[in-house]
């Protein structure tokens, strides 16, 4: 008998959103990633949950809609994690006509099936706060309603719910060999040690390794399929409200402006195709200009290279000149069967992995479909509620500042007391590193969410590191080291 009905490789959004749906259904689940979580593409996503305009510009009618069915699951079932807001697209005189814009929006609003958020409408932002970030010859614009998502914390919250029903998360693990017979044998390395894991199905979730991993590892033709590389910026904070600005480039692609935990704005993305290791991909100059003339086409404040405080990057697998993403299920007579899948946006993840696991219904006796309706661990709570919650956190622990209650109910939702627990003051939480940063939340971020280096906490299961000093950043480094030789010291006794 095989150790798991399923063994995932990959714990970007695509892995741990299978691993997630295929425990809730009943699998004995094993996902296996080399590095740490959404440390790949996953974390370099323009953080956008919508229906995307430029697919509705393509005519892609049912994409959007089932892109729009899925925005509305998100709100009920991440609330914590995705936040409506107004996306104001500014009419620039070299752009697309206002009435194709206008037009446009009427249809998306139509295409939402059951319309939770405020419909589209035509502002005069000469008069209006929008415009108060905006050069001066821009007075007409047209806003409409989509989401903004946590992308890093939408990765290790699916893991998280993923492990409470009974998968197996191992991370700083990978697989070096499969075997494929009527059941894969998977040889792993897991911090030095090899093992061999068993498993009657397989899923490659591997990302931009998707294509090496099957040559390699699994020693089978590769996709045949290209790599993007996907590139933002991060500059200090150009607006005061708290919208994303659509932008038409010049070269008629939209550029997303949007705020980016509360003193910076993320603006991005440019795409285009990638040679190289996934591990290692970085903007190049080019690149980062081509943002900065974008965000200097319409913002007053002008933007220079040395203004960028960091660049974000990630490379992935795409399939067409579409980008989408692509599933492939394979299963020759008396082998294990076998799903690669690969690319696709934040916003279809949980459709994607839910198709996924239903490929192997033929295989398993397995419950039905369940994670549109079943919240992620913290989001049992109405979207409308976040204030709420965020009164509530700043009531219990009265130590916080608002700021920093929304920050945390907006990384753990209603679990925020598994974090802050009984604590009184600030100094019940352990040492401080940083403004924010306390020893209770790293303890709990080592413990349930699987960091195992500061770069994990400080640049994936949050961004404290735009705001951290040095100083704090080395008094970090030695606190986990020492939480880890502790761990490790305990399991060898």
């Amino acid at each position: 008998m095989a150790d798991y009905d399923l063994a995932v490789i990959g714990g970007g959004l695509n892995g741990v959103s299978i691993a997630r749906d295929a425990a809730g259904r009943g699998l004995r689940v094993i996902l296996l990633e080399q590095g740490d979580l959404g440390a790949g593409a996953s974390q370099a996503s323009p953080r956008l949950i919508h229906g995307d305009l430029s697919v509705l510009e393509r005519r892609a009618f049912f994409r959007v809609r089932a892109a729009l069915r899925e925005r509305d699951t998100w709100l009920r079932t991440a609330p914590h994690l995705v936040r409506p807001t107004r996306f104001v697209i500014p009419a620039h005189s070299d752009g697309r006509q206002p009435w194709v814009l206008r037009a446009w929006l009427l249809l998306y609003d139509r295409l939402a099936s059951r319309p939770r958020l405020p419909a589209s409408a035509t502002i005069d932002i000469t008069h209006h706060p929008y415009g108060n970030a905006l050069q001066r010859p821009i007075g007409t614009a047209f806003e409409y309603s989509d989401c903004m998502v946590d992308d890093s914390r939408l990765v290790v919250l699916n893991a998280v719910d993923a492990a409470e029903r009974g998968a197996v998360i191992r991370t700083g693990t990978r697989c070096v060999r499969a075997d494929r017979l009527d059941i894969w044998r998977l040889a792993v390395i897991d911090r030095g040690h090899r093992q061999v894991i068993t498993a009657r199905a397989l899923v490659n979730a591997s990302g931009a390794w998707t294509a090496s991993v099957a040559e390699t590892v699994l020693r089978m033709p590769p996709p045949r399929v290209g790599t993007v590389q996907i590139s933002q910026i991060v500059v200090r904070r150009l607006f005061d409200t708290d919208n994303v600005y659509v932008f038409q480039n010049s070269d008629r692609q939209l550029i997303f402006a949007s705020p980016y935990e509360r003193d910076f704005t993320l603006i991005g993305t440019i795409g285009h195709a990638f040679r190289g290791d996934p591990a290692i991909v970085s903007m190049v100059a080019s690149d980062v200009a081509y943002l900065c003339d974008a965000a200097n086409r319409y913002f007053r404040e002008r933007l220079e290279l040395v203004d960028v405080i960091r660049t974000v990057s990630g490379a992935n697998l795409v399939a067409g000149p579409a980008r989408d993403g692509a599933m492939a299920f394979d299963r020759p007579r008396g082998k294990a069967p076998l799903v690669t899948i690969f690319g696709g946006d934040v916003t279809t993840s949980r459709l994607r992995a839910e198709r996924a696991v239903s490929k192997f219904t033929p295989f398993y006796p397995m419950s039905p479909r369940w994670t549109a309706k079943t919240p992620l661990p913290g989001g049992d709570f109405a979207w409308e509620r976040f204030d709420a919650e965020v009164d509530a956190a700043m009531e219990r622990w009265r130590f916080l500042s608002e700021p920093q209650a929304r920050r945390m109910v907006a990384a753990y939702g209603s679990r925020l007391n598994m974090v802050l627990g009984d604590a009184r003051d600030r100094a019940d939480l352990g040492p401080a590193f940083g403004p924010e940063l306390t020893a209770a939340e790293v303890r709990y971020l080592m413990a349930r969410e699987w960091a195992r280096f500061p770069d994990d906490i400080l640049w994936r299961r949050s961004k404290l590191g735009l705001t951290m000093p040095p100083a704090d950043r080395d008094a970090l480094a030695a606190f986990m080291a020492a939480k880890e030789s502790c761990k490790e010291s305990c399991k060898a006794s």
